[in-house]
């Protein structure tokens, strides 16, 4: 029996994080919504529940867009019965990713040159 390349779950997530985006890109505009993007949609394996990771423009804005989101979760969750052919569609829950955030800070970091703590290997 052949293996598979990709697990069902995988295939849902990537499926999702694309109609997801869509509809958080309009959630946006129409709800006046901190700007925010899609970074990523994890699957359960039973598929019972979808947890969706956003980014923000503007992190300290984040909370507010999150809370946002979660109200027009059963919104979304409705539009994804329509769009997509699934038997049923995860519940939705929005995190915010701040992993960009950290990436940033630690890019700014090495960029000012700070003080750098050198080890010596050889001491006795």
């Amino acid at each position: 029996m052949p293996s598979r390349d990709f697990k069902r779950t995988d295939r849902v997530s990537a499926e999702l994080r694309r109609e997801i985006g869509l509809l958080v890109h309009a959630a946006v505009r129409d709800h006046h919504l901190p700007s925010v993007s899609v970074s990523d949609v994890e699957v359960t394996r039973e598929l019972d529940w979808a947890t969706v990771w956003i980014t923000a423009l503007q992190p300290e804005r984040s909370a507010e867009a999150v809370k946002g989101l979660k109200l027009l979760g059963p919104e979304f969750r409705h539009a994804l019965s329509k769009m997509m052919r699934m038997r049923r569609v995860p519940e939705l829950r929005f995190k915010y990713d701040d992993s960009v955030d950290k990436g940033e800070r630690i890019e700014s970091l090495l960029r000012e040159g700070g003080p750098v703590i050198k080890q010596d290997d050889e001491e006795q």
